[in-house]
């Protein structure tokens, strides 16, 4: 169901969607000083060619260490982007995502929308993994904690 779902979506605005994004990456990355939102949208490009069965999650919540972009930096970055590009890109995808509710048919596209609205709207410090690799590293990150309470008791 993912390739059916993913393929659809590449031939009806995912190829486009995600060529924008990376068109806008290497506009950001000439900027040098737009290089982590250059990361970013590549990252976002990346998910909008096939965001089915995919998902966005924090590279801190994926390999539990603190990177340039999931700490005080990167929360600065994604403030910054939030106001100059998030919310817009967001208030776009939620646009789209009902247009495709709409439709009825389009309600799966609608979903893939609303992923792509909530990445739009903070993208550093994010990598899109399976959702298989996200559930596991929660899964994962919920047993350290309930270790690490264990030995608090």
């Amino acid at each position: 169901m993912r390739s059916i779902g993913n393929f659809l979506w590449f031939i009806f605005g995912g190829l486009v969607m995600g060529l924008a994004w990376w068109l806008a990456g290497l506009i950001a990355l000439l900027t040098i000083v737009g290089i982590p939102w250059a990361r970013a949208s590549f990252v976002i490009g990346q998910f909008s060619f096939f965001p089915f069965g995919r998902e966005a999650i924090s590279r801190h919540e994926l390999n539990q260490q603190e990177d340039i972009g999931t700490g005080v930096l990167g929360l600065v970055g994604n403030v910054i982007w939030f106001v100059f590009a998030g919310l817009w890109l967001a208030i776009g995808h939620l646009t789209a995502a009902l247009a495709c509710v709409l439709t009825i048919i389009g309600i799966p596209f609608a979903i893939q929308h609303l992923k792509l609205a909530g990445i739009a709207l903070a993208p550093i410090g994010k990598t899109i993994v399976t959702i298989e690799v996200a559930q596991a590293a929660r899964t994962s990150n919920a047993q350290g904690a309930v270790v690490q309470l264990r030995r608090e008791a």
